[in-house]
């Protein structure tokens, strides 16, 4: 990958890395559910006016707005205001990895291969270290919120792996409106008029900031500049990069909310990342060994 690529996709890990600390900052001025509503919104509108309709079924697009709106953003950042700490949130997310393997086992009868199930158990301890450290910084109840938001995240996975040829950039956008009707609807229900209305009132520069960051930096470019990288370089070369995620996320919220990172925090990550790994990484191993 030349330079320049490699510099554009490291941007863009960064840009979806530090995203859960520019989640916290606009959770500090909106409540969740409202939060994802306007995440949407904006992902969708003005762009809807000038980006053409993909080559995609009105099914799919709904499927991937559903899943993607109040499934994952909606729980996730439901689950980030109060129950797990961003930095966390970053890790637990990736797990969407081994449920988007263990989806396509069940539905399209794909064969569980030796290294997937060594990540998995990898991955697993991860997740039984921080099970076992349940404090201010993630809730049993934050750890299940984000495993559900991950879960929807690798069905909306499925989903997209069957369109086949369409331009991501322009799904993307037309898929975020069908997001916005079911994540209005929770908001209205949960959260409530009078809450959505004086929030909608009082929140400042730094919060509405954070949901234009979500719209542009985190769906628009981020989406854009990764489609059109895997577009011009194998899936094997673009996609580890991925792993970077959780890095930037846990170093962004150590720096800027002050999370902590003590030893266990380091240690599931080692795992959860070393499982992630294994899965990635080693078919590329293979393939080179092989050659």
């Amino acid at each position: 990958m030349p330079t320049p690529h490699l510099l554009l996709a490291l941007a863009v890990v960064a840009v979806w890395g530090t995203n859960f600390v520019v989640i916290r900052w606009g959770l500090d001025g909106l409540p969740p559910f409202l939060f994802a509503t306007l995440r949407f919104t904006f992902s969708a509108l003005p762009w809807l006016l000038f980006v053409p309709r993909p080559k995609a079924s009105w099914r799919s697009m709904a499927a991937v707005g559903v899943l993607l709106g109040p499934g994952q953003f909606g729980l996730l950042f439901f689950g980030i205001n109060g129950h797990i700490s961003p930095g966390l949130a970053s890790l637990v997310v990736q797990v969407q990895v081994f449920f988007t393997i263990g989806l396509s086992l069940w539905l399209l009868r794909e064969r569980v291969r030796g290294y997937q199930v060594a990540g998995l158990l990898l991955a697993i301890a991860g997740l039984g270290v921080i099970a076992a450290h349940l404090d201010a910084s993630v809730t049993l109840l934050g750890l299940g919120i984000i495993l559900a938001a991950a879960f929807f995240w690798a069905a909306s996975n499925l989903v997209v792996k069957s369109l086949g040829g369409v331009n991501m950039l322009h799904f993307m956008v037309w898929s975020s409106v069908f997001a916005v009707p079911p994540l209005l609807a929770i908001s209205l229900m949960v959260e409530g008029p009078a809450l959505i209305a004086q929030s909608l009132r009082s929140a400042g520069a730094v919060v509405w900031a954070s949901v234009l960051w979500q719209a542009l930096g985190n769906t628009l470019f981020g989406y854009g500049v990764w489609n059109w990288l895997l577009g011009r370089h194998p899936a094997a070369t673009v996609t580890p990069l991925a792993l970077l995620v959780p890095v930037f996320g846990m170093s962004a919220s150590a720096l800027s909310l002050g999370e902590s990172l003590p030893g266990w925090k380091l240690g599931a990550a080692a795992l959860v990342l070393l499982g992630l790994a294994v899965i990635v990484c080693w078919p590329v191993l293979q393939r080179r060994l092989a050659a």
